[in-house]
């Protein structure tokens, strides 16, 4: 039983996740790490490719990593990222017509439902009392007379 549990670890896919890349300097690591941490994962979609098991994910680490020891900057990095898989590569897309909507949608959102709440809670309030008043004090004086009808019957 031990040894199956041990093959089952060796062979899962947390245990081939882990890239060991060599850098020259701590500047090519710092862009490393930021680059895998701000694309994103194709495959998985809500993860960056840092955090991502999947095979996609891995093929554009190595990919990172080996334009950077082109000595390729960040930006051209990005710029081939998007060029290649568009802007939904990036975490944090830039300001285009095609990404207007995601820029803007959810303020957009936002305006209209404050809007609403402050014309809903404005018609609440400025609501004329109707007749509703009257009819109140109509019922409330009926259900008054019979319980005093009531209680003089019960008396007599």
């Amino acid at each position: 039983m031990k040894i199956v549990m041990l093959l089952l670890l060796l062979l899962s896919p947390i245990a081939n996740a882990v890239d060991a890349y060599q850098f020259n300097n701590p500047e090519q690591q710092a862009a490393y790490q930021s680059l895998v941490s701000e694309l994103r994962c194709l495959v998985c979609q809500n993860q960056p490719i840092g955090d991502s098991n999947a095979e996609l994910a891995a093929d554009l680490r190595r990919q990172v990593y080996e334009m950077l020891q082109q000595g390729k900057s960040k930006a051209d990095i990005q710029q081939f990222m998007t060029e290649r898989y568009g802007d939904f590569v990036l975490y944090n897309p830039p300001f285009k017509a095609k990404t207007g909507l995601l820029w803007l949608g959810p303020v957009v959102f936002l305006v209209v439902g404050l809007i609403a709440v402050f014309l809903f809670t404005r018609r609440k309030k400025t609501v004329p009392p109707s007749d509703s008043v009257s009819e109140n004090t109509e019922k409330l004086a009926a259900v008054r007379r019979l319980l005093t009808d009531k209680d003089t019957e019960n008396l007599s």
